[in-house]
């Protein structure tokens, strides 16, 4: 028990250390610039600059949301306008762009968040670590280093000890274990804290979540009927095209045998056989067209084996980890299995990665899965890119997505949709 404390402690005073940087570098940076970049918008440098600086930023409180979520399970809604498609390119395109990344209130909130992490976010996840290396060198007082500190510089204040000698040094010791002791209960809390912190700043008010969220599903319910209807002309034209033409000519070779049975028995023999492998690659050709509908090994054994099953099928070696108490709604389970397949698939097509994970779990009534890969990174959620098929499969269900992906790796896919399971 303590052991498991210990080590719990000190991870997150490693995290809180990492999160310190992220802060005193990476916040201070990208605030620096952004706000420099708004700041030459008038002269018209900043109009080409700012979308590019709001991405920026964007990606990096994408980032704190996905530490959030993985270290101390605290989630932060991503709440961002989506761009219009009637944006342009060129020059006008781009003043579009700028003005409408400049009046989405998110943008504003991720400013805010900047100057929050860089203060009180820095100094919440300093004292993770702070705690801990303060306990260790109270113990280190007492092994001997305060002979050659009070030899040096005379009394040495540590905390509110004064350490002149071996008897106030063994007073400095008990107060390290006793900055140690806070360490292993306070330490998580504090990393949680940062995080809620993060939360408080990046979420929006109810009022605004809610018109977000009904502007959300009214587009995404447009996405919905586009897909369907286009998922329809598909299967009409696979029809058409493969099985229905199969079993055409199936029919006409059995008008055909049925003429030749009696004059031409050795014909009619032949056209038996094309007419077997007719349907054959019929009937494969049906089972593909179903399967790509809804594939039966979802339906009969469940979204965990159907994804073990899928990764089975995949040319680079996939760990599956699933830990799902129940089923979700077979729309939802259907919804999750393709955008995980369609994860993958990008993944094995496009990173160049030779080893995948995938994460599935419940909790706080959502599915949460992650998709990882070791490759070279680089992906991002954009026009024309099969992240935003995903992102807009998701949304169909108040699903969303959230892709961490630096040049040189790893990426990591994220999906969370709300459901109940049964």
């Amino acid at each position: 028990m303590m052991a498991t404390k210990a080590r719990e402690a000190v991870t997150a005073g490693v995290r809180g250390f990492a999160l310190t940087l992220m802060a005193l570098i990476g916040s201070v940076t990208v605030f620096t610039v952004t706000l420099v970049s708004i700041a030459l918008i008038p002269i018209g440098i900043g109009v080409f600059t700012t979308p590019l600086m709001v991405s920026v930023l964007r990606a990096h409180a994408n980032q704190r949301r996905l530490l959030a979520a993985q270290w101390s399970s605290v989630r932060i809604p991503l709440q961002y306008r989506r761009l219009p498609r009637s944006v342009r390119g060129g020059v006008i395109g781009q003043v579009e762009r700028c003005t409408f990344l400049l009046k989405d209130p998110a943008t504003w909130r991720d400013m805010q968040w900047l100057l929050a992490d860089m203060t009180a976010g820095a100094v919440t996840a300093l004292l993770a670590p702070a705690l801990i290396l303060e306990g260790v060198f109270g113990l280190v007082l007492l092994a001997g280093l305060w002979k050659p500190i009070v030899e040096a510089q005379g009394t040495y204040w540590y905390t509110f000890v004064p350490v002149d000698s071996g008897t106030t040094a063994a007073f400095a010791a008990a107060l390290g274990l006793v900055w140690l002791t806070v360490a292993l209960a306070a330490n998580p809390l504090l990393i949680r804290t940062h995080f809620k912190l993060s939360r408080a700043v990046l979420a929006a008010s109810r009022e605004v979540e809610l018109e977000q969220r009904i502007d959300r599903l009214t587009e995404t319910r447009h996405d919905a009927l586009d897909t369907s209807a286009a998922e329809l002309r598909r299967i009409e034209r696979d029809l058409h095209d493969g099985a229905q033409a199969r079993l055409v000519a199936m029919g006409m070779n059995l008008s055909t045998i049925e003429a030749l049975i009696e004059k031409d028995p050795a014909q009619a023999k032949a056209l038996i056989s094309k007419a077997r492998e007719s349907s054959a690659e019929a009937l494969t050709e049906l089972r593909d067209l179903v399967r790509g509908i809804h594939p039966p090994v979802l339906a009969e054994r469940g979204l965990g084996d159907a994804v073990k099953a899928l990764a089975l099928r995949l040319p680079v070696k996939t760990e599956v980890d699933v830990e799902l108490s129940g089923r979700p709604d077979a729309p939802v389970e259907s919804a999750v299995y393709f955008a995980v397949s369609e994860s993958l698939t990008n993944a094995v097509k496009h990173s160049g990665a030779d080893r995948l994970w995938v994460d599935m779990s419940y909790s706080d009534g959502s599915i949460r899965v992650s998709v990882t890969d070791n490759g070279k990174g680089g992906a991002a959620i954009g026009a024309g890119s099969g992240l935003s098929g995903i992102e807009r499969r998701l949304g169909t269900f108040d699903g969303v997505l959230a892709v961490s992906s630096p040049a040189g790796g790893p990426t990591m896919v994220t999906m969370e949709i709300p459901c109940e399971l049964s």
